[in-house]
Order: C-alpha cells, then sequence, then structure tokens
C-alpha cells in the first residue's frame, strides 16, 4: 500500500512569503496573464490555482495573448495530436516575444512530465523560460522568481507527489465549481499515459475536501464536481477511512450544496454501495460519466479495463433499476490493435443497446511508453477513420432519440449562460441530469436556477420555455 504525504505548512507559508515579495515588484508594474489550457477537468483545475498563484503575485489577468506579459499552456499528453498542437502554439508566440522581450512564456501540465519533453523543448524553443509538471504547483512562485531573475527552468520532479492544501484559487465560474478529491491513476490500461505522468493515486484527507466543498458554498457555490482520475477508487491508498460512497455521504449535507457531480467513473469500481448512495442522496446528480472504451470483452482485456462487455451493461441495468431519470455519458476508443470488424461491431451494438446521451469518441492514438504502443495488429489509419465516422454516425442518432423522449419533460435548471445574438436572449443551462436546454430569458437570471419545460428537441440540446423563475 503506498499511503499519501502532503505538502507541509512551513513549505506552503514559504511559497506565500515569495508570492507577498514578489507583488511588490509585479504589481506597481500592470502586467498582466494569460493562461489556456487543454484537456480535462483535471487541468481546468490545476489552471485555476495557477492563476490563483499568479493573481498573489500581482498580475491581472489578459483578454488575450497578445496583451499579456506572461503566457502559460497547460498542456496534455493523452493523445498524439495534443503535442502537435503545442508546437504550434508555441512557435507562433516567438513573434510575440520579439515584440516584448520582457515577456514570460511558460509551459505545465501533465505532457511536462513524459519523458525528456521538457528538455526537447527548452532546446527547440529558445523563448520558452519556465516548464513544470503537475506535481509541482504548490512551488509555482520560487519558480517565477528564478525566471524574473533570468534563469530558464524545467522543473518535473516525481518526488513531488505530496499533495498541497491551502493552494490560491482563482474561479471564474460563480455557479459551479471543480473540487480534486484525488491525483494521480493506478489503473494502467494499456493505451494511456496518465499513471506515468500523474503518479500513484493519492487521496485528500475528507475533512479537507468538506471543508473545500463549506467554503465555496459560502460563497455563493451550489454546484460541485468531483474530479479524479478514478473517483470510485478514492480511498484505495488506505489514508481516508472513507470510500467514494462513504465520502458522498459525508459532504451531501454541506450547508448550499444542492448539486453534486463526480468524474470520471470506473466501471471496474463503480459498486453497489455507490450505485445505492447515487439513489438515495437527493443532490447527487443522476449522471455518470462512465467509459466503456470498448464493446468487446476481448478488446476490453487488451486495454487492461478489468472488466467485461456483461459487467458494464449490467451495471447500466442496476442503475435504472435505482435511477429511471438516470442519463449516461462515455469514453469510446475505435482501432485499438487487434479490433477486428465483429470487435468493432460489438462496440456499435452496445452503443445501440445503452442508448449513451453522448459519448466522447476518439481513434485510438499510440503514445510512447505505453503497453499498446507496443502491441502488434496496429489498426490502419484509414480503416479507424472509417469506424470512427460509423461510430459518429450512430451516436448522433442515439442522441437524438435520447432528446426526443424529453419533450414534454419539466425540471429544474442551473443557467449557465447567455446568448444574446439576435432580438432574443437565449439562456442556456443543464438538468440535474446533466442534460442541455436553451430557452428565451433575461441574462439577470444566469447562476440561478429556473424551471423549464422542453417543447422540442434539436439535433444535441433542447429547446423550452421558462415556467418558473
Amino acid at each position: 500500500m503506498i499511503t499519501s504525504c502532503f505538502v507541509s505548512e512551513n513549505e506552503l507559508t514559504e511559497q506565500k512569503v515569495i508570492a507577498a515579495e514578489l507583488a511588490q515588484e509585479i504589481r506597481p508594474r500592470g502586467l498582466t496573464f494569460f493562461v489556456e489550457t487543454f484537456g480535462c477537468q483535471m487541468n481546468v483545475r490545476d489552471s485555476e490555482t495557477v492563476k490563483g498563484w499568479l493573481s498573489m503575485i500581482g498580475y491581472k489577468e489578459a483578454e488575450n495573448k497578445e496583451s499579456a506579459d506572461f503566457i502559460l499552456f497547460n498542456t496534455c499528453c493523452v493523445r498524439d495530436h495534443a503535442e502537435k498542437r503545442l508546437m504550434g502554439n508555441i512557435g507562433a508566440l516567438k513573434e510575440l516575444k520579439d515584440a516584448n522581450p520582457g515577456m514570460i512564456i511558460g509551459i505545465c501540465g501533465c505532457m511536462m512530465q513524459q519523458e525528456g519533453m521538457a528538455k526537447k523543448l527548452l532546446r527547440r524553443f529558445p523563448h520558452v523560460s519556465l516548464i513544470f509538471g503537475t506535481n509541482v504547483l504548490h512551488r509555482f512562485p520560487e519558480m517565477l522568481r528564478a525566471v524574473l531573475n533570468g534563469d530558464r527552468i524545467a522543473v518535473t520532479d516525481r518526488a513531488d507527489d505530496a499533495i498541497a492544501e491551502g493552494l490560491p484559487k482563482l474561479r471564474d465560474n460563480q455557479r459551479s465549481a471543480f473540487v480534486n478529491i484525488m491525483y494521480g491513476c493506478d489503473n494502467y490500461c494499456s493505451y494511456c499515459i496518465v499513471p506515468y505522468v500523474r503518479g500513484h493515486e493519492r487521496s485528500r484527507k475528507p475533512e479537507d475536501i468538506r471543508e473545500e466543498i463549506a467554503n465555496l458554498c459560502e460563497s455563493g457555490i451550489t454546484e460541485i464536481t468531483l474530479l479524479g482520475q478514478n473517483v470510485n477508487s478514492y480511498g484505495n491508498d488506505g489514508t481516508t477511512g472513507m470510500r467514494f460512497a462513504d465520502l458522498l455521504r459525508y459532504i451531501s449535507d454541506v450547508p448550499g450544496l444542492k448539486r453534486i457531480r463526480f468524474m470520471s467513473s470506473h466501471p471496474k469500481d463503480l459498486n453497489e454501495d455507490v450505485m445505492q448512495t447515487i439513489a438515495a442522496l437527493p443532490n447527487v446528480c443522476h449522471h455518470v460519466h462512465l467509459p466503456v472504451q470498448s464493446g468487446n470483452s476481448e478488446i476490453l482485456k487488451r486495454m487492461n479495463r478489468k472488466y467485461t462487455r456483461e459487467h458494464y451493461l449490467s451495471i447500466i441495468e442496476r442503475l435504472r433499476e435505482l435511477v429511471p431519470d438516470i442519463e449516461f455519458t462515455t469514453d469510446i476508443i475505435v482501432g485499438f490493435p487487434g479490433e477486428t470488424e465483429e470487435a468493432f461491431r460489438d462496440t456499435l451494438s452496445l452503443v445501440e443497446q445503452v442508448g449513451f446521451a453522448s459519448a466522447f469518441t476518439f481513434a485510438y492514438s499510440p503514445r510512447q511508453g505505453t503497453t499498446a504502443a507496443r502491441m502488434e495488429d496496429q489498426i490502419p489509419e484509414a480503416v479507424k477513420k472509417q469506424r470512427l465516422k460509423a461510430l459518429n454516425e450512430l451516436q448522433a442518432r442515439k442522441t437524438v432519440e435520447n432528446n426526443e423522449k424529453y419533450i414534454g419533460f419539466v425540471g429544474e435548471v442551473l443557467v449557465e449562460g447567455c446568448d444574446e445574438r439576435g432580438e432574443e436572449t437565449m439562456l442556456y443551462g443543464k438538468y440535474q441530469n446533466f442534460k442541455m436546454v436553451y430557452f428565451t430569458g433575461c441574462k439577470e437570471l444566469l447562476n440561478r436556477y429556473v424551471t423549464v419545460k422542453v417543447l422540442q428537441s434539436n439535433k444535441n440540446s433542447l429547446l423550452g420555455e421558462m415556467i418558473d423563475a
């Protein structure tokens, strides 16, 4: 058993002292920052911490890269195209750096934890000054101080897997918030690089999670999303005295907490206790993002997913018994090494049978250092493309079918945004089970809950009318 370790209060205090010292220099100069985030919600949450540090240090957020004095890319390493996209974005900044020599350009995120990546980027892009990984966010002030003193640095220490509590945060969202409950992953799916770059699973203390949620609710947040590479593994490291279902019950009575979401769930760990808890707690949302990846048991075995097609379908069936209005979303990979036409048809039949509300679909992308990248029977790109097209066409039809059943439905919506194009103001938000609906209203209703009736279904969303604000 690997136990979680934590950054000491003294170390964090030292970093905050450095931040305060830097602020005396930065704030009078009116310097600005711009952070661009790629990848999953975990990266979004990490960016909130970096923005919190930058604000504490005295930077103001800029509207775009062109007007910023500090530019940071928070990267993702899950798919190969993300690396190519990053290279293009960094290269394009050279002209900005030439025009503003004092500009700092940095790169962070899980891609920086890949072996050799940091050194490669420093060599290729001389205009980049700062590179750091996912495990050193608590050391941001000292890293920035070194860069301001003229150094070019890369900090990707894997020894720093400790959990840091009490880091500053700058959240843009006034209605909902992401809350990490754990870090890292121990699943080692054969196609995935994440365990190698984000480290082993470490769970936060339940009292720290509850305190963060309570503070958010006191500030006006009513919806939180619990984050982890696999939230169902919470507590597996033996440090918390709780498992995931226990944690849901422990936080459910926080005053002001109206909605609890979570992602992602791994099917191998979604047990009866979790399912019963979803059904029992009124503020746990009736939506589960449950990545299936493939509908064929042999491919799932090659993926090291540790469940079968039959087990996955049994979870879907059981949750629908307990929570009839539950909605499922998923992730699916096509073209995994060894995937035959018959195996691919198993994926199509599973999608047909489950009827996902939506799906994130991908053609398999080899990642250096993973088991799958070394497998024989790699699938030609043309075949992957063809299969992805067929899968997307099927899911598009299932999404339409899923939407049509909501015509006439009445439910509570949290207003997330508005579109003021044209004469009418269109508001949009989600029902408790993650279905998105658009309706006319006024922007003063942003971040509030309203009752909306669905009038018609569109290709990817619902159109309704507000019947109670």
